[in-house]
Order: C-alpha cells, then sequence, then structure tokens
C-alpha cells in the first residue's frame, strides 16, 4: 500500500473518531481500498422501550461503513449521503455489533456502496445500500482530516 493511500485511511479515521457523535457510541474503525468495517459495543443507552437496539443505531452503522468505503476512493471532497436504504432483519440488544461496507459501483460523480451488519454472533442482523455524492467542501476542510495525529 501506497504512504499516500495509508495516509488518507488515517485521516478518514481521525475524521470520522473525531465527530462529536462517536463520542457517544465510541467506534472502531478500518480502512482498506473501497472498504470500511466498524464496531461499537452495545449499551443500554441504545435500547428503545422494548429492549433491543433502537433503528437509528443500526442506521448509523450502516451508513457510516458504507460511507466510509465509499470515502476511502475519494481524496479530495468530503462525501455526501445522497440516499440510504436500510432493512432490518433481526433484534440484537448485547455485545459487539460490526458493520461491514464496500463500494459496488462508481461514476465520475457517485459511489454506490453497501453494507452489512452483524451481531457478536456473526450473524447478519441488517443491511443496507447508498448513493454517496461529492461535495463541495474539500476534505482539508472538514474536521478532523487534517489535524495533526495527536490533536483528539
Amino acid at each position: 500500500m501506497s504512504e499516500e493511500r495509508l495516509a488518507h485511511y488515517q485521516r478518514l479515521q481521525r475524521m470520522y473518531l473525531s465527530a462529536p457523535i462517536n463520542r457517544i457510541y465510541r467506534p472502531l474503525i478500518t480502512l482498506s481500498e473501497g472498504e470500511a468495517e466498524i464496531s461499537i459495543e452495545l449499551r443500554e443507552q441504545y435500547h428503545h422501550a422494548a429492549g433491543t437496539v433502537h433503528g437509528s443505531v443500526y442506521f448509523k452503522m450502516l451508513d457510516d461503513a458504507a460511507y466510509f468505503a465509499a470515502s476511502s476512493l475519494e481524496r479530495e471532497h468530503f462525501l455526501l449521503t445522497a440516499s440510504f436504504t436500510i432493512y432490518l432483519e433481526r433484534p440484537v440488544a448485547t455485545g459487539v455489533i460490526r458493520a461491514s461496507g464496500r463500494v459496488v459501483n462508481r461514476t465520475r460523480q457517485q459511489f454506490i456502496a453497501e453494507s452489512v451488519l452483524f451481531d457478536a454472533r456473526n450473524r447478519e442482523i441488517a443491511r443496507g445500500s447508498g448513493v454517496f455524492m461529492r461535495g463541495r467542501e474539500k476534505l482539508e476542510a472538514a474536521g478532523g482530516y487534517a489535524d495533526e495525529p495527536d490533536s483528539l
């Protein structure tokens, strides 16, 4: 892997982990060319009234994995989620969940990526797909992307 590509992945990881929302979820993220994997440990505060994880957590995990799979291929612009569809397959309440995303199509203007969410027993619990467009904002201007490694 080239040093430039590795540096891009590290900057994307810093950007993701420095986002205020991730102070709540405390995710782990790994990136490779056109792929991303994100995991979080579930906590009771993510539950709805019926005692399992709220669908918004499923959405966040699926969208983030697909988004960062696409972002791994885009080195100039911040991407925007143009659309995202999810399918909730089974409830989960405890353990670590892991979302795996990958780019399935790419044009000059957009990326199409899919993601699958797994429970701690590696069972598929949800899946999604999205369209991601290049925004006007440069990645260098995005919070966390250009920061120094020790600034988190």
